[in-house]
């Protein structure tokens, strides 16, 4: 019963949170992409906006560590967001393991010390997803090369994609203006930094810094001692 009622609690919030604060898509978060023989260690810095309903701003931002090895595995570490002014570290809510040569994936949860793995049916893709053309422009796309650039190190290529939805017609309100710029770092086949800005929800600005390009400790990549699997289901 006390298990149930904690497992209750917890889905509330987590519920709550989400409808504040929406969880990062797959083209607005930095995707790490499983391949060998490129280790690196980097800090991702999360810089984010919500517009509330009525229409103010909540800033928040929160900092997460990845890692990937010379055999293509990731780590990839999650944080709360915490209020653009606090001075605390933010709390690691989960940890994301991946093993390209055995397609299992790991989520850890350090508050909880557990683990849940599963074997994905596909192979991740080897390049960000949406740093690409979306096609031809018109009155209402726009996508434009920004060329390259130096960034932390390594060169990046940014790409910007703007999209416009009109006003209704005859209406007081403005064009809605969605813009999302993607700076990919071909060495690392990575991105190292995303914008999105949506003039409804708010915006995100997430930025790949402190680059290592040392292999990580091998530990990272290993469910530590003392976490337990999910529990195997019997029959009472």
């Amino acid at each position: 019963m006390r298990r149930r009622l904690l497992t209750v609690a917890f889905s509330v919030v987590a519920l709550n949170l989400a409808l504040i604060v929406p969880r990062l898509s797959a083209q607005d978060d930095i995707f790490v992409t499983p391949i060998p023989n490129a280790p690196f260690s980097a800090v991702i810095q999360v810089e984010r906006s919500v517009i509330r309903q009525d229409g103010t701003a909540s800033n928040l931002k929160t900092t997460r560590a990845i890692h990937r090895d010379s055999h293509g595995r990731i780590y990839n570490e999650y944080r709360n967001l915490l209020p653009a002014s606090a001075s605390g570290t933010p709390q690691v809510t989960s940890i994301l393991l991946y093993d390209p040569q055995t397609r299992n994936s790991t989520t850890l949860l350090p508050q909880q010390h557990t683990f849940r793995s599963g074997t994905t049916r596909r192979p991740p893709a080897t390049t960000p997803p949406v740093f690409a053309s979306n096609g031809p422009q018109n009155a209402f796309t726009r996508e434009e090369d920004l060329g390259v650039k130096q960034m932390q190190g390594v060169s990046a290529h940014g790409l910007r994609h703007t999209q416009t939805i009109p006003a209704a017609s005859g209406g007081p309100g403005k064009d809605i203006v969605v813009t999302d710029e993607y700076w990919y770092s071909e060495d690392l086949r990575i991105n190292v930094l995303l914008k999105h800005d949506d003039s409804r929800t708010g915006s995100v600005v997430l930025t790949v810094t402190q680059i290592d390009r040392t292999e990580p400790n091998a530990s990272l990549f290993q469910i530590p001692d003392g976490y337990s699997g999910p529990a195997a289901p019997h029959n009472d």
